[in-house]
């Protein structure tokens, strides 16, 4: 391992510095460091750093030659990683640095108090990381590779994995103070009465009287005569001049 180097205010991104996760089938502490390339000081100390540790591996790790392909794991943001895929729009106008370790780094605060929430220290966070620069040389590829020592927060940013903070979600609705808490159901507008045309009355043609028969007037009785009351005749009219029997 080389010395320790501490880099300038740099941005995290792909952060795994709680838990370790599988790269290549081992168990890291891993966090991806973006250097703005305006930090040129940081970014000559670190070319510087791994020139040094270049030149004590060739006696060592690389047997007394420099390689002529050596990789650095310095990448330029505005290009292509080294699969050919172009960085994410967070890496550019930055030099992109992949940083791991197999032990547990120390993550703290600006005071260097230990940050005990996962949930503050995040990917898109700003803060200095600690680094150590190393050499390889395996199974014919030969470089330099970045181990992360410990990491601290500086300030928040604007986080990369698309989560908000609470202050973005609910800082703006903060100023507005609600009436009414209380679930209220939308006030039915009185319905105005549809007009309704008046209808005419229907034209009925009057019925005509049904016709009835005169009422028959009674019939007089005509006068009879005296009845024979053994035959029921009518007895014979005896004028009234002969009832004395005068002829």
């Amino acid at each position: 391992m080389g010395n320790k180097f501490v880099t300038g205010k740099v941005r995290f991104s792909y952060v795994s510095v709680f838990e370790p996760k599988d790269l290549g089938g081992e168990l890291k502490y891993s966090t991806v460091i973006l250097i703005p390339k305006t930090d040129v000081d940081t970014y000559n100390r670190l070319m510087a750093e791994i020139d040094r540790v270049t030149q004590e591996a060739v006696a060592t790790a690389f047997g007394g030659i420099t390689p002529t392909n050596l990789a650095i794991p310095v990448y330029d943001g505005d290009g292509l990683k080294p699969s050919g895929e172009a960085y994410g729009t967070e890496c550019k106008g930055h030099w992109v640095l992949n940083a791991k370790t197999s032990a547990a780094p120390e993550v703290v605060d600006a005071s260097c108090n230990p940050i005990i929430n996962k949930n503050e220290f995040y990917s898109g966070c700003y803060g200095r990381a600690s680094l150590s620069f190393y050499a390889y040389n395996r199974n014919g590829n030969k470089g330099i590779g970045c181990g992360l020592g410990n990491v601290q927060k500086l300030e928040d940013g604007q986080p990369l994995d698309g989560r908000t903070t609470a202050a973005e979600d609910f800082g703006a609705l903060a100023q507005i103070t609600p009436t009414q808490s209380q679930y209220q159901a939308p006030v039915q507008q009185p319905v105005a009465p549809q007009y309704q045309t008046p209808v005419a009355p229907q034209y009925q043609t009057p019925v005509a009287p049904q016709y009835q028969a005169a009422i028959q007037q009674p019939v007089m009785p005509q006068y009879q005569g005296p009845v024979d009351p053994i035959t029921g005749q009518p007895m014979p009219q005896t004028p009234v001049n002969n009832i004395y029997g005068v002829s």
